[in-house]
């Protein structure tokens, strides 16, 4: 099954699953069982849950290859973005009606291989493309919903390698590019 059939089959249940275990996690720690979900939810699964406060990024927490079921992998990273994103303090009880969350099902990534920044740029589909940069035991990622805050492609690419700890300008030494998409659920309050 598809990233895009999951989320259009399960985008539900998986928010209802984010929301429950970020309820519960405050001060306790809940795992999910997966002895009675479909199979769909059962089979190895890569996600990011992202969390907003109004506008604001509250936390964002995800993996790119799918090492466990998809159902854990979203709570477990419900749970890390609630409380462990280390760019933010853990979620706080009077904040949880005021967060809004979204879960990205990610398809395996594409290793892309480009002869140099000119030639990303050009094959790059804003809006569409989720990124991952890596070389030098340093990784950066973006997921596609990152292109509604950085619209154009070298701006895009910019701030990925200045996320990596790169100079905004440098083109390391073996550099690894992979290209992924995602299905996403839409933007809700927290279950």
């Amino acid at each position: 099954m598809t990233a895009a059939e999951l989320v259009a089959a399960h985008g539900a249940r998986l928010l209802a699953e984010a929301g429950r275990v970020i309820r519960a996690g405050i001060g306790v720690r809940r795992l999910v069982d997966v002895q009675a979900v479909p199979a769909d939810l059962a089979a190895p699964g890569a996600s990011f849950v992202t969390l907003k406060r109004g506008a604001d990024l509250r936390g964002c927490i995800g993996r790119i290859e799918p090492t466990r079921p998809l159902l854990v992998d979203v709570a477990e990273n419900a749970y890390a973005a609630a409380f462990e994103d280390p760019r933010f303090p853990p979620v706080r009880p009077h904040e949880l009606d005021d967060l809004t969350v979204s879960i990205a099902v990610l398809a395996p990534p594409t290793p892309w291989v480009v002869a140099d920044e000119a030639a990303l740029l050009a094959g790059l589909r804003p809006g569409h493309d989720g990124l991952i940069l890596a070389a030098g035991g340093r990784r950066a990622l973006f997921l596609p919903s990152v292109w509604e805050v950085l619209p154009d492609p070298a701006d895009f690419v910019r701030a990925l390698k200045q996320k990596a700890g790169w100079a905004p300008d440098a083109w390391p030494i073996a550099l690894q590019i992979a290209q992924f998409e995602t299905a996403a659920t839409p933007t809700v309050p927290l279950p």
